[in-house]
Parts: structure tokens; C-alpha cells; sequence
């Protein structure tokens, strides 16, 4: 069944819905993240722009969904709602766990020839062929929210309300699990440009573990520095919408010389 361009789904957000849009930005949120936190990006790039952010099971108005912790697993399903958008130029971008997912979902598509994006922006996440020992998501809550805390990605007030707190942890703790035991399959590579944006302080991630998403396209690859930790986006919105910006301009550029 296709969506439609003004159509909002429980994985598809359209906050700025608009039938004029000439490109498509999809935005992938990190771990224990959702939908709402591109709403800024949406406010942006809107209406020329159909911004779509992906909202998971098990969390805000899907909390009661169980979340899907197996990154293989919900890039197949998120595959499955993008490949039912209609054609347009496409840049995916995903932060940290949303990353691995944008490149994931991006292989299945281009596999199969349906929607693959132009463009893959991976920001804040270490190459797929890079190993860590990580096992958040074996913590107790307590040893969870001193990870959150140290990565600063998650909004202060939300430490204070045990309420909020026993809402959020579940998702955070599965998408913990999902990306902390997800092992990429050697090799793989998607055919389109790559670019990497990536913190200098970044505890998860190495400048050489952002280097290293080179060994994963056979397109076009560069790596964006900024300043600052795993959230840098945070302090650096307007850079990172100039690099976004870019990745959509070109996509269109090329949707345009493809045509006869």
C-alpha cells in the first residue's frame, strides 16, 4: 500500500506536511530517541523539503508497542514503510543508533531498487566494521542514566521526574540492546555517497572509527569535524543543516540530469 505525500503513520511523522516538496530528507533517531527530536530539522528544511522522522515502537505514543531490539530486524521493517513513500530525491540522515539504521535501511532499499536514497548522512556513530565491548544495556536503570548523563543527550529535567524516567528507560534500554549486539555484516557497502559528521570529544566514537565508514560506500565519502561530544548537533544546528542542505541540493541535482 503507497503513502501518501501528506500522510502521517505510526512510523511516519510529518510535522510540516506539504504536496509542493521537491526532495525528501528521512531522519533516524538515535537510541531511546524519537520522532520529535527532528522537529527543528523539520521547521527548516519544510516545505521544499518532505521531512520525515521515523518514530519506533516503545516509545511516546507507541510506548506500549514492545520495543524491536534487533537493528537487522527494524531495518527490514523500516524498509518496508519507506519503499511505500513515493519517488522523490532522498537523503537519509541518522544519528548515533540511527545511523547504523540509516545505512541498514539503505542497503535493503538500494537491494532491492525501490526509494534508495541519494545521500547517507551517519552522524555520530563509529563505522559498522569497528568493534567495541559495549554492555549498557546489561546495566541497572542507575548504571543506564550515568551513560545518558555522560553522552548529554537527553533533556536534565527528565533525571528529576521518576515518572518520565520509568516511561523512557524501557526503549532506551532496548535500543541499547538492539544497537550493543548488532555486528555488521562484513563487507557491506551501499552504492551511494557517504558523508560522516562526527564530535572531536565524542566518547563513542573515535575519529579513525569515523574514518572507517570509508570501507562501507562505493560512493562518494567525506568526514564532517565539529566540535564537541556524542550530541554535538546540539551546538553546531546551523553547520549541520548547511551539510544537509548540501546533501538534498545534490540530490536533486542529480534526480534533474537523470531526466530526459
Amino acid at each position: 500500500m503507497d503513502t501518501k505525500d501528506d500522510a502521517t503513520t505510526a512510523w511516519i511523522r510529518r510535522y510540516h506536511p506539504s504536496g509542493d516538496s521537491t526532495a525528501r530528507l528521512i531522519c533516524f533517531p538515535h537510541a531511546g530517541g524519537s520522532a520529535s527530536f527532528f522537529h527543528p530539522v523539520s521547521v527548516r528544511f519544510s516545505p521544499d523539503t518532505d521531512v520525515i522522522a521515523l518514530q519506533y515502537p516503545g516509545r511516546q505514543d507507541r510506548r506500549r508497542e514492545p520495543c524491536i531490539e534487533d537493528i537487522g530486524t527494524l531495518a527490514d521493517q523500516l524498509a518496508e514503510e519507506i519503499q511505500a513513500l513515493s519517488d522523490k530525491p532522498t537523503v537519509f540522515f541518522g544519528h548515533s543508533m540511527g545511523a547504523v539504521l540509516a545505512f541498514e535501511t539503505a542497503f535493503r532499499l538500494e537491494q532491492r531498487g525501490l526509494n534508495s536514497p541519494h545521500t547517507v548522512l551517519a552522524s555520530g556513530r563509529r563505522a559498522p566494521s569497528t568493534v567495541r565491548d559495549e554492555q549498557v544495556h546489561t546495566r541497572d536503570d542507575r548504571g543506564i542514566i550515568s551513560e545518558l548523563k555522560l553522552l548529554n543527550g537527553t533533556d536534565s529535567a527528565v533525571f528529576g521526574n521518576d515518572e518520565l524516567l520509568s516511561l523512557a528507560l524501557p526503549a532506551i534500554r532496548g535500543d541499547y540492546r538492539a544497537i550493543e549486539t548488532y555486528a555488521g555484516e562484513p563487507g557491506r557497502r551501499v552504492r551511494c555517497p557517504l558523508t560522516v559528521l562526527t564530535g572531536d570529544n565524542d566518547p563513542r566514537t573515535t575519529l579513525d572509527e569515523a574514518h572507517a565508514w570509508q570501507e562501507h560506500t562505493e560512493g562518494a565519502f567525506r568526514v564532517e569535524v565539529f566540535s564537541g561530544g556524542h550530541f554535538f548537533l546540539a551546538d553546531h544546528q546551523d553547520e549541520v543543516n548547511k551539510v544537509i542542505a548540501e546533501a538534498l541540493d545534490a540530490a536533486r541535482a542529480a534526480r534533474t540530469a537523470a531526466s530526459p
